[in-house]
């Protein structure tokens, strides 16, 4: 079976992003399930995921691979690329990624 961390899409001898189809593929080769079951999987997790940070303090921890977690963004000035006038950007949360020391160590 193959490592999760070592796994890349080929095409054209150029290595792309990998998008959710190709994820879904690989967790049913690593995993041994079928891909309507590795889509299932991967829906329900994003669900769980998403549910948990719009929660107040939400936080999603998996241990060596990385925690999600929300963060605010402050409130600040910018400026119209096209005009240069300066715009009001309004303060927001954001979704951090913090990668945990097992994903660190498979991308150095």
């Amino acid at each position: 079976m193959p490592h999760i961390f070592g796994v890349l899409t080929k095409r054209n001898t150029k290595y792309i992003k990998m998008n959710k189809a190709e994820l879904i593929d690989q967790m049913a080769v690593g995993a041994g399930l079928s891909k309507a079951d590795s889509k299932r999987a991967l829906d329900a997790f994003i669900s769980a995921a998403t549910s948990e940070l719009a929660k107040k303090d939400g936080r999603v921890a998996l241990v060596g691979f990385g925690s999600f977690s929300v963060s605010k963004r402050a409130a600040r000035t910018g400026r119209n690329p096209q005009t240069g006038a300066e715009i009001k950007i309004a303060a927001k949360n954001v979704v951090r990624f913090k990668a945990g020391s097992d994903l660190a160590d498979a991308v150095k």
